[in-house]
């Protein structure tokens, strides 16, 4: 079965580190907590006050609406799923070093977050994290007015079924908004902030990727929270060439990672080099005799002529050189010196003694991921490894707790489960939970193997030995209940496009404009409520000049709506007052129904059980909204409408638990395939006890979810 590569990443570090340290009074465990126990025990607990220290540094921004987070709530977990490896790992391993200071009812695995992060930070808080993370790595949206989509394609053999020979193409999925006013912005990124701070150990750090719309705005809002003492560089990473001239400014070919520490007098850091160029490589062009190394001839003369005591005649040569003459005559006795034809000194620089060029703030060395990368998750603004892999290099050793709470894509917990980092992640939209937890399988699986055939160091660490991984499983939470089923941010951007709405993106509050009222779309996991008709009296309420009607939109509506509706509207019956409110249902309006009829997917599986085994059969597989999608985007050409021949086409991956509670779905075995036009297998044999509930857990293209369970 084939499985997800792990990326490589060039990177070098100095063996030796410069590091201090405080003590860290810790209580010892002998193993982790069983997952489903831990389960139960979060299920139980009520939500919680997290107390948080107000920022005391200087200068202070301020924007309208700012608000000190005095207390954050803290809602209860739910562990969804797990993924182990099933590899035991032996009493001196690092797997059993790292743990110490870990909370006592958490399990000792990689954390996945699904949830608001300000939801998952104070959970961390409230349950044994504070002051336990090393490094915080952040990439959080960058208020640049823009849907963050990935385009969807089906897999593998559909295309050949296309009468355009193009492939199916299911469109663009929404990821995430990244629409704010500024204010709202800067008030988000600082609640989060606030509640960050908490985790980090004092000689802890943060890096927050932004770009230069923003960044500006970031620096003074961390000097406010860390105190303008504790920063450290702008690192300025270019991420892309000349993209050529505009009428108007030059091209935009940077982004900015701001590195604050939580106390420079002991904040943990240790020199980063980087990768030599092929051109420079080739200067090492020279063979010693009888040791057959590699060297270039580096010059010895000193930059600076002005040193009387440095200057006399070497082999015939009269010149200012950067070692006295004894030093000179130590080094040639040592053959480390070569002549040119004319008998100039020259120092012997090794290619194998070569460490690489000390790094800058300024890193020009990275390029962004292209379309052929093999890392390439198709999430949008997806980082390089190599990037998260220098700061992780350079602010943390391996054990150390590493967290990211704007995951997307899960390049941060790849890079440190690579790197031998515990780590912790977190985000609010359901695909960016589904492709980190694809991805960190295959990343878990290459390192099993690779241990059991002891393959080399990852390229740019041959000097070093390949990390022992601190983690070989992971946790899936959700935090505060949120709904796993519907992605909200794909049902909006279809109710745009099915209502012919115009969106605004610079008001905070309404959605944007259906001729010339304003639209207010309700969250699809509610009806429209009297309390959500309450917000927009509230939000007009602000807006005194504002006389355009209002256009409520939601699947549906609470019968005390239109009491309220009724009452509201009987004063601008006459004209003379503005905002009438309307609700349209897009399950049942005359004109606007039918949008939201959600046919959930189905599979039918066939299981047989055998001696000891249970013989799996994913026999057909449906995606009624992935047929729509299909259906609508060939309306123009009834005649044309695509076929899928195979059912595999739409599955993006299928997990098997061999023995359900009920509860949490533990991956025993996962069928991911490597390149995005390979299919599932589609058939299965797993180890399972009689009397035992197997479970399949069948995932579409678009991310919808069908859980098939059988008793054996």
């Amino acid at each position: 079965m084939k499985k997800t590569r792990m990326t490589t990443m060039k990177m070098k570090t100095t063996a030796k580190t410069t590091i201090k340290k405080k003590s860290l009074k810790t209580k010892q465990r002998d193993s982790s907590l069983p997952a489903k126990r831990v389960a139960q025990s979060d299920m139980k607990k009520t939500e919680t006050r997290v107390e948080i220290k107000p920022a005391k540094g200087r200068p202070m921004l301020t924007w309208v609406g700012k608000k000190p987070l005095r207390y954050a709530t803290a809602y209860p977990a739910q562990l969804v799923e797990t993924f182990n490896a099933h590899v035991r790992a032996s009493h001196d391993s690092p797997l059993q070093k790292t743990w110490t200071d870990w909370p006592k009812d958490i399990p000792q695995t990689g954390l996945l977050f699904h949830g608001d992060n300000k939801d998952v930070l104070a959970y961390l808080l409230a349950n044994g994290f504070r002051g336990k993370v090393k490094l915080i790595y952040i990439d959080p949206p960058f208020d640049s007015g823009a849907d963050y989509v990935r385009k969807v394609n089906l897999r593998g053999g559909a295309s050949k079924a296309n009468f355009d020979s193009e492939g199916y193409a299911l469109g663009e999925q929404v990821q995430y908004t990244d629409i704010w006013t500024n204010d709202n912005y800067l008030q988000f990124i600082y609640e989060r902030l606030l509640l960050a701070k908490e985790l980090l150990t004092e000689d802890g750090s943060i890096w927050l990727h932004c770009d230069p719309n923003r960044s500006h705005y970031l620096k003074v809002l961390i000097d406010e929270l860390f105190g303008s003492d504790q920063f450290v560089n702008e690192i300025i990473w270019k991420r892309s060439g000349s993209k050529g001239l505009t009428s108007s400014q030059f091209p935009d070919a940077h982004d900015a990672i701001l590195y604050y520490s939580k106390d420079r007098n002991v904040h943990q850091w240790q020199r980063v080099r980087g990768t030599y160029t092929e051109e420079h490589l080739e200067k090492f062009r020279y063979v010693e005799e009888g040791t057959e190394r590699k060297y270039m001839m580096d010059n010895l003369q000193n930059p600076n002529p002005n040193r009387p005591n440095l200057t006399y005649d070497w082999n015939g040569h009269v010149r200012c050189w950067r070692w006295t003459r004894e030093r000179m005559r130590e080094m040639h006795d040592a053959g480390k010196i070569a002549y040119s034809q004319n008998g100039m000194p020259y120092f012997k620089r090794y290619l194998d003694k070569l460490e690489g060029p000390t790094l800058t703030d300024t890193w020009d060395d990275i390029s962004p991921i292209n379309s052929q990368a093999i890392e390439r998750e198709g999430y949008p603004t997806q980082k390089p490894e190599e990037v998260i892999a220098r700061v992780l290099a350079a602010a943390s050793i391996q054990g150390d707790v590493v967290l990211d709470f704007f995951l997307g894509s899960g390049t941060t917990a790849a890079v440190a489960q690579k790197l031998g980092r515990r780590w912790i992640g977190a985000d609010i939209n359901k695909g960016a939970i589904q492709t980190t937890t694809k991805r960190l399988q295959g990343v878990i699986q290459e390192q099993v193997e690779n241990a059991k055939s002891k393959t080399p160091a990852l390229p740019g660490m041959e000097d070093e030995e390949t990390p022992a991984p601190a983690q070989l499983s992971f946790s899936v939470y959700r935090v505060n209940d949120y709904d796993l089923q519907i992605q909200h941010n794909e049902t909006f951007n279809l109710a745009v496009e099915h209502l012919g709405m115009t969106r605004t993106k610079t008001d905070a509050f309404f959605d944007g404009t259906l001729g010339k009222k304003l639209v207010k779309i309700v969250p699809f996991n509610h009806p429209v409520t009297p309390l959500d008709l309450e917000e927009v009296k509230k939000e007009l309420n602000n807006r005194p000049d504002e006389e355009r009607d209002i256009v409520m939109v939601g699947l549906g509506k609470e019968v005390a709506v239109a009491a309220w509706l009724d009452e509201w509207n009987k004063l601008r019956k006459q004209g003379n007052i503005p905002n009438k409110i309307e609700v349209i249902e897009l399950r049942s309006d005359p004109k606007y129904g039918g949008f939201f009829t959600h046919e959930s997917a189905k599979a039918k599986i066939s299981f047989k059980r055998g001696k000891d085994n249970v013989e799996i059969t994913i026999d057909d597989f449906i995606s009624p909204t992935i047929l729509e999608r299909l259906k609508q985007q060939n309306k123009d050409n009834p005649l044309f409408q695509p076929q899928i021949n195979d059912w595999r086409s739409m599955v993006d991956s299928v997990m098997i638990d061999s023995s359900y509670d009920g509860k949490v779905f533990n991956i025993t075995q996962a069928d991911v395939p490597e390149k995005k036009n390979d299919l599932v297998e589609g058939k299965y044999e797993v180890e399972a006890k009689k009397g035992a509930t197997v479970a399949v857990k069948v995932t579409d293209m678009l991310g919808e979810e069908v859980l098939v369970t059988k008793q054996i």
